[in-house]
């Protein structure tokens, strides 16, 4: 038994009752347990994962986590266990929310069950870069699932702006699904150094632009001045890759500076070509600079989104073509990435 809500996160997810019975989990769940999904509805959640304290204490066996007590929690705290899995025992992190009747009584629980927290310094494993990738996938395919539907559903019923409208948001869904593989099939190609590059003269101004064009679809308010000398050449450069570049420079200064106040500067001298992406956010504390082009680094700032991986090619991208992508910033001022 499925619940689609549950099919929407990548965490396996349960759905107890008030007697710690599993009445619904999704597939992610499932394969973490190594048994059907139907074997697993009906049974208790001690019964299926056998989750322990690290000290070995029994838990969700005679009663839900001491955090229920309290009438107004709604929150499950986020605590480390050991659960028994497909694998064997493994620790995991287990956190949810509970469901309350009126009277405040708990009635059942939703949780997540997620891996444990990786040692700084260490890479994510491959289940969890296919789970955060599967889970950035998620969105943009709803979204062209969603108005696909509606169109070929009411197409004589839409006026052509709606139309115009969903065609240009499908098309921009389209646009970040190829992103995201292309970040894919680029790490390989980074690591193995069988990147190849397909160049040509490039008008970066003129690629900037295209590049601001395109994210004001996702960034609405999104302000980004070009301030390139008169002088900028056209570059020899793939023009695919240089777009990739400014993309995901621009993309993270709106996602975790601010949309408003940027500026893509170009300068050139006899020997040396520059671009910089320019913001006036917060700045990044000097501890994160250093782990900015790191893989899979994503700063710990409201709710961390995308791969991680997109500075990390970046500087990558950017050395192939013989040249170097380097970031400083100035807390409560702002931030300045340049190749």
């Amino acid at each position: 038994m499925t619940d689609s809500a549950l099919e929407e996160s990548p965490d396996p997810l349960v759905r107890l009752d008030d007697r710690m019975v599993i009445v619904a989990a999704n597939t992610a769940a499932a394969g973490l347990a190594g048994r059907p999904l139907d074997d697993m509805v009906g049974a208790t959640i001690s019964s299926v994962f056998a989750p322990r304290a690290l000290d070995g204490t029994p838990l969700l066996v005679e009663g839900w986590h001491r955090s229920a007590a309290l009438a107004g929690t709604v929150g499950i705290p986020e605590h480390e266990v050991t659960i028994t899995s497909a694998r064997g025992e493994v620790r995991a992190r287990v956190t949810g929310r509970y469901q309350r009747a009126e009277d405040g009584s708990v009635r059942g629980a939703t949780l997540a069950i997620r891996g444990p927290r990786r040692r700084v310094g260490e890479e994510p494993t491959g289940s969890e870069v296919v789970s955060t990738v599967s889970h950035e996938l998620r969105s943009p395919l709803t979204s062209v699932k969603g108005y696909t539907a509606l169109m070929l559903n009411r197409w004589d019923r839409l006026k052509d702006d709606q139309k115009k409208m969903m065609l240009e948001q499908v098309h921009h869904d389209a646009d970040r699904v190829t992103r995201l593989i292309t970040e894919l099939l680029d790490i390989s190609r980074l690591e193995t150094g069988r990147l190849v590059l397909r160049r040509q003269r490039v008008d970066i101004e003129e690629l900037a632009a295209t590049v601001i064009t395109k994210l004001a679809v996702s960034y609405p308010d999104l302000e980004c001045a070009l301030k390139f000398s008169a002088d900028f050449p056209k570059v020899l450069a793939d023009p695919d890759k240089m777009e990739q570049v400014l993309t995901n420079l621009v993309e993270n200064a709106a996602k975790y500076a601010s949309p408003t106040g940027m500026t893509i500067t170009g300068s050139a001298t006899d020997d040396l070509i520059t671009v910089q992406v320019s913001d006036i956010g917060e700045g990044i504390p000097h501890g994160d600079l250093a782990k900015v082009f790191k893989k899979f680094f994503r700063r710990d700032l409201g709710r961390p989104t995308g791969t991680g991986l997109g500075l990390w090619i970046s500087r990558g991208l950017v050395e192939a073509h013989g040249g170097r992508l380097s970031a400083e910033s100035v807390v409560g001022e702002g931030s300045t990435f340049r190749f």
